[in-house]
């Protein structure tokens, strides 16, 4: 194969008026050559241009074996081992808290984490009403607050996350179907209207597109749940009853599992079940891996009665899913 070219970095040598009237030198000789006869000019140290450059080479070799002697030289009389270093790095291992892998996940997908309120009629189901009063009371409110205004009611709190750093969201549909007005907030406290763009029912999602987004966001890292295994370890980042970005852990617990809604309207498979907690508000949120990727999005919670609060066990929509409800599969 071809080689580029290398070129040294060092400036050329400007030619001094009486190395220009020397004669021309001979070309170097290639490995195995003879040398060449020297030419029959006179040395070069009676000449001026080539004295003066001799005498700054030899001034700029003094210098550097000047650095190289105090570089080498102990400061203080102490000079570090490899024993010296070893022995720091153990003390700061055992005086350091290292962080968890689930806090290391987390910081990583947080900055594409994205708080999504839906506002419009006051729903009057079970599971609204309880909702409700989550939300409610994780603000310090009563249970039955008053309603706002018609129209800025807050039908539901949910999660979203970013997956083109164009302000592209996947949430649940469940979170935003019927909505008078979509909002969502960035990690960075940045507030937008967002609009649906596209929904798959199948799969309970849908895509939101933000009219603002801030100027450095993030979009998440996506990963193939191929070789997901159950036992794997996992993290829901979400905002459960509106609070967070909250983060709990856990572990894959199944695979392909259906789950079928509450009010037996629809039925959802190839599921992934997992048991970090996850509440009303995780939902649409991402489900994620140890390195921070984007294994699915949190869209139920199993649950034998009206209460909708956790007992263990979870379903997220695998991302091979729900990234082809934007039209563009990453695998």
């Amino acid at each position: 194969m071809r080689r580029p070219a290398r070129y040294s970095p060092s400036p050329r040598r400007p030619i001094a008026e009486d190395d220009a009237m020397s004669p021309p030198s001979q070309p170097a000789a290639m490995e195995g050559d003879a040398p060449a006869p020297s030419p029959s000019s006179p040395p070069a140290a009676w000449q001026p241009g080539r004295r003066a450059f001799a005498v700054l080479m030899l001034a700029v070799a003094a210098l550097a074996g000047t650095s190289a002697w105090l570089w080498q030289r102990p400061t203080g009389g102490l000079q570090l081992t490899q024993k010296d270093i070893d022995a720091a790095v153990l003390k700061t291992l055992q005086t350091q808290t290292l962080p968890s892998q689930a806090t290391r996940a987390a910081d990583t997908i947080r900055p594409s984490v994205v708080r999504v309120v839906s506002y419009g009629e006051e729903k009057e189901t079970p599971a609204a009403r309880t909702e409700k009063r989550g939300r409610n009371m994780a603000r310090g409110k009563p249970p039955e607050a008053p309603a706002g205004p018609p129209g800025e009611v807050e039908r539901g709190i949910g999660t979203g996350v970013v997956i083109v750093d164009k302000g592209v969201i996947l949430t649940n549909l469940h979170v935003v179907a019927g909505a008078q007005k979509i909002k969502v907030t960035f990690f960075d406290g940045l507030e937008s209207i967002a609009t649906v763009t596209g929904v798959q029912p199948e799969n309970d999602l849908a895509v939101l597109q933000a009219q603002k987004i801030p100027d450095d966001l993030v979009a998440a890292t996506m990963k193939s749940t191929a070789d997901l295994r159950p036992g794997d370890q996992v993290a829901a980042v979400g905002f459960p009853f509106g609070i967070g970005p909250s983060v709990s852990a856990g572990v894959v617990s199944g695979l392909k599992r259906s789950f079928q809604s509450p009010e037996g309207k629809q039925e959802l498979s190839n599921l992934i079940q997992f048991d970090a907690a996850a509440n009303p508000g995780n939902s649409g949120g991402p489900l994620i891996n140890m390195d921070g990727e984007v294994l699915g999005i949190v869209t139920a919670i199993l649950n034998p009665t009206q209460q909708r609060t956790f007992i263990g066990i979870g379903f997220a929509v695998p991302i091979e899913n729900a990234a082809s409800a934007v039209g563009s599969p990453p695998f």
